[in-house]
């Protein structure tokens, strides 16, 4: 799906705080839009990672001009979602429908809807670790910095080891609550629950730490102070 970036604050006071706001906005492409690792085959979370596959492409203008504005995008996507709602009308808690139609709103940068129904969703299976990772992703995105992270704490009581739910948890810290020090904490205990990490992810993980402590250190600011990702 398409990468989303989070704006870093206008003028960061060094060229160190400018590293680590790239740094986290391509981990954030990473990380909060696609998840840090996959959900698991055949969970809630894998069927909304499926539904944000077709829905990926942002549609273009007459003659692939300019992308189409936010209210074509929420036409479009109730277009798409018409269908499972009517399935739903026959089963209302179905977990797997109703993270889709999550994962269509959020693509279509509806986050507002697509918290909606991913909250829907954990009502219906609140033990899923990664649907409630997305459910904080969208909240994020729609401005919910600190709902966000209640979800995450909510899904790390559930499975502390979970690497997106941690990673998620560190790039909100940073990018929403200016908290660089939280950021490091969440980062520390995803490395060091999840020894088998692949070297890349490992790498960047362990990169973010390095720069952000070295601006804690240095008393630069280098956290984010935005709540959401924009539009």
């Amino acid at each position: 799906m398409s990468p989303e970036l989070i704006s870093p604050p206008a003028a960061p006071s060094s060229l160190q705080a400018k590293k680590v706001y790239i740094l986290a906005a391509i981990c954030l492409a990473a990380g909060l839009a696609i998840g840090f690792v996959c959900g698991t085959p055949g969970s809630a979370a894998a069927a909304a990672d499926t539904a944000s596959a077709t829905a990926a492409s942002v549609p273009k203008g007459p003659g692939g001009g300019h992308p189409v504005s936010l209210s074509d995008m929420k036409h479009m996507a109730d277009q798409q979602a018409a269908p499972l709602l009517q399935q739903l009308k026959a089963n209302p808690v179905d977990t797997k429908t109703l993270a889709q139609v999550g994962a269509i709103y959020h693509v279509a940068h509806q986050y507002r809807e697509a918290a909606e129904w991913y909250g829907r969703a954990v009502q219906s299976a609140p033990g899923d670790v990664a649907l409630r990772t997305s459910l904080a992703t969208s909240l994020y995105r729609a401005g919910d910095a600190d709902v966000a992270i209640a979800q995450l704490d909510e899904a790390l009581k559930c499975d502390p080891k979970n690497a997106n739910a941690l990673f998620n948890l560190g790039m909100i810290r940073l990018q929403g609550k200016a908290d660089g020090r939280g950021a490091v904490a969440a980062w520390r205990q995803l490395l060091r629950s999840n020894p088998d990490l692949s070297p890349d992810r490992k790498a960047a993980v362990q990169q973010l730490i390095a720069q952000v402590t070295a601006n804690l250190n240095s008393g630069t600011p280098a956290e984010g102070g935005h709540s959401n990702g924009g539009h």
